[in-house]
């Protein structure tokens, strides 16, 4: 069993509780596991932290602000500020220009395309988790109490197209994975077909269906460790590439 350590880490007012595993090696791929909004944390995601970990990897979860062992009001929260923790965390603890593998689930789907924009070339992989991407309104909006003006920006029908998460995973390179949940009450079918028609532009795609699954993936990882085993191998080993089409 691969040993998980605690950490703290202070920003912007805020100390972030997370967990670290794996050698700081700098040619040692981190993944970085990114939980969702509402009663969300990192607390579902040891499992899977050790099955990076189990494989090579360097592992990292956190808390972002308002969520689990963290500081902070949930309704301060917003996407930039999510954003901003997971580059101040993985800035301090992931050995400068190693690859990266960032995984998100539901809301964490947005940051992990703001992640990809950021580091470009160093996410050499990503996995996304019932992902959610929000209109660019949204982005610096705090959450409120989800009756203020983020929620009615995201529960506007069709916001979200047009999202420039979108746009971000149209370009991506690397290797990808959509993990798809049988039964999303959370995630309009629309918003999935989207992200999958991004990601199969240019990645090394694969969709990932969890029959059996809904909206929580990342307690259905924790409960179902061969589905848990079956993602994370679909992450490191990827298809191959694919054969440029003419013209295309």
């Amino acid at each position: 069993m691969t040993e998980l350590s605690s950490f703290t880490y202070a920003h912007d007012g805020e100390l972030l509780s997370g967990v670290g595993c794996g050698a700081a090696d700098p040619g040692t791929a981190t993944a970085v596991l990114l939980h969702g909004a509402g009663i969300g944390s990192k607390e579902r995601l040891l499992p899977m932290l050790a099955e990076f970990a189990s494989r090579g990897c360097g592992g990292l979860a956190f808390d972002f602000s308002g969520h689990g062992e963290s500081s902070g009001e949930l309704r301060e929260l917003s996407l930039r500020r999510r954003f901003e923790q997971a580059v101040a965390v993985i800035d301090a603890r992931v050995p400068a220009d190693g690859p990266l593998i960032v995984v998100g689930f539901s809301m964490s789907g947005q940051t992990v395309t703001d992640l990809v924009g950021h580091y470009g070339g160093r996410v050499a992989a990503v996995g996304l988790c019932a992902p959610a991407v929000y209109a660019e309104e949204a982005w610096d909006v705090p959450f409120g109490e989800g009756d203020g003006r983020f929620s009615e920006i995201i529960r506007r029908p069709d916001g979200w197209r047009g999202a420039p998460a979108l746009e971000v995973l149209r370009g991506y390179e690397g290797r990808a994975v959509l993990a798809v949940p049988e039964t999303d009450a959370i995630i309009p079918p629309e918003v999935t077909r989207a992200v999958q028609d991004a990601l199969s532009a240019r990645a090394r795609f694969t969709r990932f269906d969890v029959p059996g699954a809904e909206h929580m993936l990342g307690w259905w990882f924790s409960e179902h460790p061969e589905d848990r085993r079956e993602f994370v191998t679909a992450v490191l080993a990827g298809p191959p590439a694919a054969t440029p089409v003419a013209g295309g």
